[in-house]
């Protein structure tokens, strides 16, 4: 069983910022790539940053220079800091993770995600 907790989502004002961080537990052989995805309200899905196992990271054209994705590999946890937020970054965040899990002799890999947690920007 594998589980992934968010934390850090709230309500924040126009300009402020948020730390979400996102811990998998549970057993595994390894966590590859891990990400941040949100859901407005009434929208699809998106992806909003990606990070690799060694690191490399991707962003949404919507939050480059304002989020940044990091992880770190000995506690399984993903972070996603979040800098001059505005209403629009207003959405229900999830965290994902790519996990090679082990089912007898055989392993493979799987996405796992979160139960999301809320971020609310507005004055």
């Amino acid at each position: 069983q594998v589980e992934l907790v968010e934390s850090g989502g709230g309500l924040v004002q126009p300009g402020g910022s948020l730390r979400l961080s996102c811990a998998a537990s549970g057993r595994f052989v390894s966590v590859n790539a891990m990400g941040w995805y949100r859901q407005p309200p009434g929208k699809q899905r998106e992806l909003v940053a990606g990070i690799t196992s060694i690191g490399t990271t991707n962003y949404a054209d919507s939050v480059k220079g304002r989020f940044a994705i990091s992880r770190d590999n000995a506690k399984n946890t993903v972070y996603l800091q979040m800098n001059s937020l505005r209403p629009e970054d207003t959405a229900v965040y999830l965290c994902k993770a790519d996990v090679r899990v082990r089912n007898g002799i055989v392993s493979y890999n799987y996405d796992f995600w979160g139960q999301g947690t809320q971020v609310t920007v507005s004055p």
